[in-house]
């Protein structure tokens, strides 16, 4: 069956060609496995909310009829301001229109969230563009800009709200700097979410082509349930293509967990568990409600536009499991800076099991990629990443985080991140284990070596214990500390790019410097780790434990270091020239962007080893190799282009290099 929407309808219909539903949500509860909703251009001011499940064979698709033609929002359009003084102007909005959800009365706040500002779940937008919110009236009048804002242009833009419970009114007051808002496009956020199912296991939808924008998420911690503008909520196989997803208060696409109310922002609401104790209970009690390979992930998120949203691109719990995020443009997350959390990045996925990440383009975010505990077989490959960190001269705000283009956070592999242009000041944080680095240009530091896991509190050391997973499932196989070391790192490009303006810092900060290997000195090789436990030696448990507690070893080979990188003191077959700048700048022509840079003439003709999953061996503790989802070996004969390369290849993330600038993303 295929059911027509649109909006410009002469009047609501029954679904068929000829009388065509005025709103998505009509097409949505009826829809069944099989079905497509075709959508006219035009702005849908609802959330709509599928009600049946398709199947794997026949998936119900919603399709927007032009690519980005049909807008599905969150806000509503908002006239009748009145000039209060100066640029302010002031508006009164029933909150009748909120239902049993007020975005205005509502915090952005819960677990892992560290900012002391007070932010509301709604906003105000002027001409598409989120303005800020302020914490008073006077400061609204001022209109001066928070200092930590990465575009203060947009941040003097400032609104602030408090309610009339007399008339129960919400009061907006927003400083427009000399516009008139009743000649402009001025919207509120009014619903929470876009296109999002209400239950769990609403499987195997395909939602394709949409403008979806501006809604009234609320804050996406690992433990709570996790909302987004669009997202599967609890369930298998969605499709979420072509798609322009910008606006979120908090996050555009959700890949996350179920509600669960005994575990829900447990922290924040009861405090008597450590965070982490919180999230190993997530995970266990996860098993319970179904968290299972063949119940729960394998999405697909490709070609999305996402862009200006608050908190994440796309954040995901669990539910992310065995999915794909390809060929999306992710950019300007979490940039007024004014939600300070450690949840906040372009993509931020716990669990992200057998998850590939592949051929995206992300920047100018405060982070680029954040997997937080149990990536265990992600995939990070092909990725251009660059610019994101603050602007220059822009302090970290309260609460906020620091900035990298991949972080790996306590771990145990395999993780790879292989094939990518890694661009910014700090290029991989990684107090994990089990990573492998392969055929990457890398023009940041490593960060967070041997660091930002374990904690001294009560005057002994308390270990951050993480889950590690049966192979290729989501089944938990044990739990462990993290050992720190058992990382491959082969030929890779490293480039000092940046200035060292702080020679204090070491590996161990989240924002180290100097860009190179050396850090790794201070684990052993395999040959120095192996030794207590060689076959002549005596099977001592009490003996042993300074062993099994110790880290493990690395793997550094083949890698170039120039402009001053520093090198790994166990290396053998590499390249280095110290006084050679190549000069690496991306550059964006006409909407393109090209890598520019005397790469080609730094190489010569030194060349490396084809790297493979029987090179890199077994991630420690999961013994899981560094493979494809479906177990079959990975030989790293593609390069960043998806080129050949030759028996004996050229380093760094492209098969051959040449004078030319390289054309690196459309």
């Amino acid at each position: 069956m295929i059911y027509y929407v649109d909006a410009k309808a002469f009047r609501d219909g029954d679904g068929s060609k000829e009388r065509p539903f005025k709103h998505i949500g009509d097409a949505a509860a009826i829809a069944v496995a099989g079905d497509e909703v075709l959508v006219a251009n035009g702005i849908y001011r609802e959330t709509v909310t599928p009600r049946n499940a398709g199947t794997k064979e026949a998936p119900i698709v919603y399709k927007s009829m032009e690519k980005l033609g049909a807008v599905i929002t969150g806000a509503e359009k908002i006239s009748g301001w009145e000039k209060l003084d100066g640029d302010v102007w002031t508006v009164r909005v029933n909150n009748g229109i909120f239902a049993d959800y007020n975005p205005y009365t509502t915090r952005v706040f819960g677990d892992w969230y560290f900012s002391h500002n007070i932010r509301h779940t709604g906003a105000v937008f002027l001409n598409d563009t989120m303005m800020y919110e302020c914490d008073s009236l006077e400061d609204c009048k001022k209109g001066e800009p928070h200092p930590c804002a990465w575009n203060l242009e947009e941040a003097s833009y400032l609104w602030f709200t408090e309610q009339d419970e007399k008339t129960n009114e919400t009061i907006l007051y927003a400083n427009f700097r000399g516009l008139d808002p009743n000649k402009e496009n001025v919207e509120i956020l009014v619903r929470r979410n876009c296109f999002m199912p209400d239950e769990n296991g609403i499987n195997y939808i395909t939602v394709s082509g949409f403008n979806i924008n501006k809604a009234a998420t609320t804050w996406a911690p690992p433990a709570a349930y996790q909302d987004g503008m669009i997202g599967p909520h609890w369930s298998k196989g969605w499709i979420i293509e072509d798609c322009e997803i910008y606006g979120s208060r908090c996050c555009g696409i959700s890949l996350g967990k179920y509600l669960d109310p005994e575990n829900d922002m447990y922290f924040t609401v009861r405090k008597v568990k450590s965070p982490t104790q919180m999230e190993r209970d997530a995970v266990c009690r996860g098993q319970y409600h179904g968290w299972l390979k063949e119940n729960i992930g394998h999405h697909i998120i490709r070609r999305c536009h996402i862009h200006h949203c608050e908190q994440t691109g796309i954040v995901g719990r669990m539910g992310g499991v065995f999915s794909t995020i390809e060929d999306c443009h992710i950019h300007h997350i979490c940039n007024s800076q004014q939600l300070g959390g450690a949840e906040t990045a372009g993509i931020k996925l716990h669990a992200a099991i057998d998850v590939t990440i592949r051929r995206n383009h992300i920047h100018d975010n405060i982070m680029g990629i954040w997997l937080d505990w149990e990536a265990q077989g992600a995939r990070v490959t092909g990725n251009l990443m660059h610019h994101n960190c603050r602007p220059e001269g822009r302090a970290q705000a309260d609460g906020a985080m620091f900035n990298t283009d991949v972080f790996v956070e306590v771990g145990h592999g395999p993780t790879l991140i292989d094939n990518n242009l890694l661009l910014s000041p700090v290029a991989i944080t990684i107090p994990s284990e089990g990573i492998a680095c392969v055929h990457n240009l890398v023009l940041g530091s490593f960060s967070l070596i041997n660091s930002g896991v374990d904690s001294i509190i009560n005057n002994q050391r308390e270990p951050r214990y993480t889950p590690y997973h049966i192979r290729h499932r989501t089944e938990v196989a044990g739990f462990m500390t993290i050992l720190h070391g058992d990382d491959r790192i082969y030929n890779n490009i490293f480039v000092q790019q940046y200035p060292i303006t702080d020679a204090t810092k070491t590996a161990a900060d989240a924002d180290y410097q100097a860009v190179g290997t050396a850090p790794f000195d201070i684990f052993p090789t395999y040959e120095e780790w192996y030794k207590p436990f060689a076959p002549d030696t005596d099977p001592d448990m009490g003996g042993l434990a300074e062993a099994h507690f110790g880290h493990l070893p690395v793997w550094v080979d083949g890698n170039v270091y120039l402009n001053g990188a520093n090198i790994y003191k166990n290396e053998k077959h590499k390249l280095e020239d110290k006084d050679f700048n190549p000069e690496i700048a991306v550059v964006e022509k006409d909407g393109k962007y090209y890598l520019s840079g005397k790469l080609k003439a730094a190489l010569k003709d030194f060349t490396d080893e084809m790297i493979s999953t029987e090179s890199l061996g077994l991630a420690f503790e999961p013994e899981q190799a560094f493979e494809n989802p479906d177990g079959t070996p990975i030989i790293f004969d593609k390069d960043y282009f998806g080129n050949h390369r030759p028996i004996t290849p050229a380093p760094g993330p492209f098969a051959s290099y040449g004078d030319e600038d390289v054309l690196i993303m459309l």
